[in-house]
């Protein structure tokens, strides 16, 4: 059964391509690589005409997506997500260790947005979507979009860099103070920053240090490698370790625990912090973390 949806484009402050705009218009158009998909297959239209990733969208436009619906009814995932903040537009999640932002398996955070957030009343909403992605071992913030108009806004504020993420970490080995990390991932230019908040004697370890850190560049698993880079690896990262300094059973100790932005409706500027799981302050008790 081929089934249709419909966006009507309303009026945009500057034109901009297909790629760009259509993120989040639909339901099941929630990253670049499914908007491409569609696109190559000739699932979607502008104006009736067939539509391209350089299709430009002007204002006004009548965007038309077909897809095929097998009817079979779809299980329900039952997974209750922390909401730290929310409104009509936007909301920022805890996400739990252990499972996938999105993907093509059933048990994601983004197929369990719609139970845990209110729908939003604004002209352009859309299921929510998450706006960025967090490892699968990783905790914390995630920055989720409810109206097509925000989704795009928000991927826009990525890419120029204008969203700040802070993210907390347990990592092994005695550590200056605070430094920046320089190294390529994947030929491309990475840079990290960090900041030793706390440290305590291991026996295993020799030393655990709870450390403050921002990313300054996007790349894929870039705190990860740039700790190990310097000899001081996340605590229970099970792909990047040390031998013999690896702990099982436990998960990764990185949190991302601070977001930084400017509301793309309000203008507001958003600073959202979330408290560090339990086994964080198991380890550093004399520590007092605030929401």
């Amino acid at each position: 059964m081929t089934l249709k949806q419909i966006h009507i484009v309303e009026e945009i402050s500057c034109s901009m391509r297909l790629q760009e705009y259509g993120v989040g218009v639909f339901q099941h158009i929630a990253t670049k690589s499914a908007l491409k998909k569609a696109l190559k297959k000739s699932l979607i239209t502008v104006n009736g005409q067939i539509a391209s990733s350089a299709t430009v969208i002007n204002g006004g436009e009548r965007i038309e997506y077909q897809f095929t619906s097998n009817q079979k009814t779809k299980t329900r995932l039952v997974l209750k997500l922390d909401v730290v903040y929310e409104d009509e537009y936007l909301a920022v999640i805890n996400k739990p260790a252990g499972i996938l932002v999105s993907g093509n398996g059933f048990k994601t955070v983004a197929n369990a947005l719609v139970q845990n957030l209110n729908p939003s009343k604004a002209a352009d909403a859309v299921s929510p979507q998450p706006v960025h992605r967090l490892d699968y071992a990783t905790t914390g913030l995630l920055l989720v979009g409810k109206t097509s108009s925000v989704i795009t806004e928000l991927n826009r504020l990525f890419e120029y860099k204008k969203i700040t993420k802070e993210y907390t970490a347990v990592t092994i080995g005695a550590m200056q103070s605070e430094g920046s990390i320089e190294m390529k991932i994947d030929d491309k230019p990475a840079s990290s920053t960090f900041k030793v908040m706390a440290s305590v004697i291991s026996e295993r370890f020799s030393f655990l240090n709870l450390v403050a850190l921002s990313p300054h560049t996007g790349r894929r698993h870039q705190l990860r490698k740039h700790l190990l880079s310097i000899g001081h690896p996340i605590l229970g990262d099970a792909t990047y370790y040390l031998d013999s300094l690896q702990l099982k059973g436990k998960g990764m100790y990185l949190h991302a625990s601070k977001v930084q932005f400017i509301h793309p409706i309000t203008h507001e500027e958003m600073n959202i912090s979330s408290s560090l799981p339990k086994k964080f302050i198991k380890l550093f008790p004399e520590m007092y973390f605030e929401q």
